[in-house]
């Protein structure tokens, strides 16, 4: 089975550092579908919640409207329900409160025909350790292409 990514969240690496990551399906659509084989997504802005009836829900994922939708087409912005085990929903439920982690997406993509989202528990990185993974980062740079 081949997986194809659509969209990733480059600002959650950025922002949080990612302290474990789960698969989950998400409910969509047929023209939701379309529009993202059309790689027409965005995430950044994106968060996960749990509901009391212990459902998780995927909001602010942008897909935009498919350009050949007829009546039928769908909200741009609506609540996704995510598909997860009840074992891994009260898990990831658990560990959030605990250790008051963050669930933010990371990467949407095609497994075989199926859409996954690659969600994670993360925490918020301070401003210092943005800076010194910044500066890591450019020390690598600088290595790999010989210039220091």
């Amino acid at each position: 089975m081949g997986i194809k990514i659509i969209a990733k969240n480059k600002r959650a690496g950025y922002d949080y550092h990612l302290v474990e990551k789960f698969e989950a399906g998400l409910v969509l659509q047929g023209t939701e579908v379309k529009s993202l084989r059309d790689g027409k997504v965005t995430i950044a802005e994106a968060h996960i919640t749990i509901d009391k009836d212990g459902e998780a829900w995927a909001n602010n994922i942008k897909i935009p409207q498919y350009e050949f939708g007829n009546i039928h087409n769908h909200k741009e912005d609506r609540k996704r329900k995510l598909l997860l085990h009840e074992s891994e929903i009260k898990y990831i439920e658990h560990e959030a409160k605990a250790q008051r982690l963050t669930i933010v997406p990371t990467i949407i993509y095609f497994k075989g025909s199926r859409v996954k989202l690659e969600i994670a528990l993360a925490k918020g990185k301070k401003l210092h350790d943005k800076r010194a993974d910044k500066a890591e980062k450019d020390v690598k740079k600088r290595i790999r292409t010989g210039d220091y």
